[in-house]
């Protein structure tokens, strides 16, 4: 496998002040800690004939089909209930049409979600958490029922960790000493990623034409309980503010109050902010490592000068 590195080719736009470029006044800015590769691999995606013409023309398409599905899903609850045909046309749709920034963001989403919700486990002691770690490497691996199991994982990990706390009587508190082990530090490693002319689709674009696929193929349940996921960004959001003992992240992140479900015709959008949220989230935890790492560097070198200082007579 190639470590994939998505040139950060925004900054080589020209500055001009009486018309400045939009994507690389985002793509400097610092004010959200988004991994490089991804803001980059996002605002190329902004940006393509893809995100502002042909979506635009396909989303009445796409909605008339939605509408159709819902539909249907009032009559047939539970059937068709594929999602090794879903995985597997996921995985044939993304190869086939989606571009290589897509892609790279899509693999990303499902690591560091991984790598998140391992972050809260480890700093919550003798918590009893049953979660499938999912590390796709490559497009093929998404086959393994991995957009389920997402969500699964999600919904399993709030239920046992809470069991686990009231079973113990007590509460998320932020420890002595904050356990960044789970949030990497180097780039992921991928496949390389097909980048032929037919792979022009963004990954917006991508998610707003598989969200009603996705409640075709899944059961009624299945589909809602997938779309209501998304607002529990916030519910995590919480779990990491009472970890870190702020609540600074919680302005980045976009879906909020899970108890009052949203209409499933907002699920493509929602989708978009809750990877969004992610990359945001697992950005700031990525920084919050770095500083821990430096301030632990600086406190062994003040404390080897002192070991070696000459004791005053």
């Amino acid at each position: 496998m190639s470590e994939v590195r998505i040139s950060p080719d925004l900054a080589k736009i020209p500055h001009d002040q009486a018309d400045p470029n939009p994507w690389l006044a985002l793509y400097l800015d610092d004010s959200i800690p988004f991994d490089e590769s991804a803001k980059a691999a996002l605002l190329r995606g902004n940006d393509s004939y893809s995100r502002r013409f042909f979506l635009p023309a396909c989303r009445p398409f796409i909605f008339v089909f939605f509408v159709f599905v819902q539909v249907m899903r009032r009559l047939f609850i539970s059937w068709p209930h594929m999602p090794q045909t879903l995985h597997n046309l996921i995985y044939w749709g993304l190869k086939t049409f989606a571009s290589r920034d897509a892609n790279y963001l899509i693999l990303r989403h499902f690591n560091i979600g991984t790598e998140i919700l391992a972050f809260i486990k480890a700093n919550v002691p003798d918590a009893e958490i049953r979660t499938v770690p999912l590390r796709p490497r490559r497009l093929a691996d998404l086959k393994a029922n991995v957009f389920l199991q997402h969500d699964l994982n999600v919904y399993n990990f709030i239920i046992d960790l809470n069991k686990s706390l009231r079973a113990s009587g007590r509460e998320l508190q932020t420890p002595a000493r904050l356990n960044f082990d789970a949030i990497s530090d180097a780039p992921f490693e991928f496949e390389d990623l097909p980048k032929r002319k037919r792979n022009f689709v963004d990954v917006q674009t991508a998610i707003e034409f598989y969200t009603p696929v996705y409640a075709l193929f899944l059961a009624r349940r299945d589909f809602i309980r997938a779309a209501n996921s998304l607002q529990l960004d916030e519910t995590f959001g919480i779990y990491v503010a009472r970890l870190l003992g702020t609540d600074y992240h919680m302005s980045l992140i976009k879906n909020h109050h899970p108890m009052v479900p949203l209409s499933p015709f907002q699920a493509g959008f929602r989708l978009m902010m809750h990877g969004y949220d992610a990359e945001a989230l697992h950005g700031y935890l990525r920084r919050l490592k770095q500083m821990q790492a430096a301030a632990d560097a600086a406190g062994a070198s003040a404390s080897a000068q002192e070991a070696t200082a000459p004791s005053a007579a």
